[in-house]
């Protein structure tokens, strides 16, 4: 066990020798993770068109338009002050700008017609847009004035009202009362939405926790491969073979020492991912651990059954790095695996970074504990029985 553990401490010194394996080890997966994942941990943003409000009148009418324009899907009103939402508008933060004016009351909506200022950024798509959803808002409450009108001028027929303020009084009771049996008819057109479920379940936060962690651990692991060539190239492997140090102490050693680290650095990426991004690892850690752990094994068995078939350091190195981010990528850790044509998505399934990314979402985006992932990880625990079994029989220390 001592021997081991000596072996694994070398092992570790060697490799964080420079401080630049920091860079791969968790800065960049840490700023590639968060870049594909949008750069943000939240999903829900109003995408709806920013229209700038300024309200002049401050009075109950004045309050009704704006809450209308808040239930648009269409507009996102932001009710700023004159000086502030001119300002933000000749920048072009915003594409469209209304005024609601001072004289925007009940009296004066039944006395006369009330004129509301819409600014607008020229030759701009959503300013056209904004215009419509402002006019769809104003035509139904137009249609209730005109009801409520209506109402005052046939209820004066029957009784002259006594005073200006009971005429206010009936028009007020009756645009209530339109707006009410209005708001509750039925709608003329009805919206059916396609109850077709997505094929491609997708989550840029999950996906890219999930598919940076696989890509960035699966590397390193495959570089063990330079390990094995670097002690080959200086002799070193052979001497250390020349003492009590049998062949599987010292690729026990190596591999056990390579995986703990991986370990390691999982669990930081997955930290990162549950903090920052809000990415839901916790739910079932002990399937996290089990699929952590087979991914882990899987990879490094790859690396050691490479290190059998390279003859220098550098040699290995460019191997790793490049076999590491093309099965990053066809096993689906930079993009949907389901994006890639159907005989694609087969072929794939030979490489250990397919099942991993599989077992990872299947945790993430299904739920599954770890009576679900444990043929995901068999699979995994396969792949290292045969890459271990491989680097073992073909292991030579010149």
């Amino acid at each position: 066990m001592k021997k081991i553990l000596n072996i694994i401490w070398k092992d570790t010194l060697l490799r964080f020798s420079s401080r630049v394996e920091l860079l791969f080890f968790l800065i960049l997966p840490i700023i590639f993770t968060f870049i594909l994942a949008g750069g943000t941990g939240s999903q829900k943003t109003d995408n709806r068109i920013r229209l700038l409000v300024v309200d002049q009148a401050q009075s109950p009418l004045s309050a009704q338009i704006i809450a209308e324009l808040e239930k648009s899907e269409t507009l996102r009103p932001d009710v700023l002050t004159l000086a502030k939402a001119e300002s933000e508008f000749e920048s072009r933060n915003a594409s469209a700008l209304l005024v609601i004016p001072a004289d925007c009351d009940s009296q004066t909506l039944r006395t006369g017609q009330i004129a509301l200022d819409l600014r607008q950024m020229p030759n701009n798509l959503n300013a056209q847009a904004a215009q419509r959803a402002v006019q769809a808002v104003l035509y139904r409450l137009g249609s209730a004035v005109s009801i409520a009108k209506d109402a005052v001028v046939e209820a004066e027929k029957i009784r002259p009202f006594a005073s200006d303020a009971d005429r206010q009084a009936y028009f007020d009771a009756a645009l209530e009362s339109a707006q009410t049996l209005m708001s509750g008819a039925p709608d003329r057109v009805s919206v059916l939405l396609g109850g077709t479920k997505d094929p491609i379940n997708y989550d840029p936060r999950s996906n890219s926790s999930a598919g940076q962690m696989i890509t960035w651990v699966f590397i390193p692991l495959i570089g063990l491969s330079s390990i094995f060539a670097y002690e080959r190239q200086r002799g070193t492997l052979r001497r250390l073979l020349t003492t009590p140090t049998g062949k599987g102490t010292y690729l026990l050693g190596t591999i056990i020492g390579n995986v703990l680290w991986a370990l390691v650095q999982m669990t930081l990426l997955v930290t990162f991912g549950a903090l920052v991004l809000k990415v839901h690892w916790a739910d079932n850690p002990a399937a996290l651990a089990v699929m952590m752990t087979a991914s882990a094994l899987a990879a490094a068995a790859l690396g050691t059954m490479l290190g059998t078939f390279v003859k220098t350091e550098g040699q290995a190195s460019g191997l790793s790095i490049m076999l590491g981010m093309v099965m990053a990528l066809l096993g689906g850790c930079w993009y949907p695996i389901e994006l890639f044509p159907a005989v694609v998505r087969n072929v794939v399934k030979v490489l250990p970074t397919t099942w991993a990314m599989q077992g990872m979402l299947d945790i993430l985006l299904r739920g599954q504990g770890v009576a679900g992932i444990l043929p995901v990880a068999g699979i995994l625990l396969c792949f290292a029985a045969v890459f271990f079994t491989i680097g073992v029989l073909r292991f030579k220390y010149e």
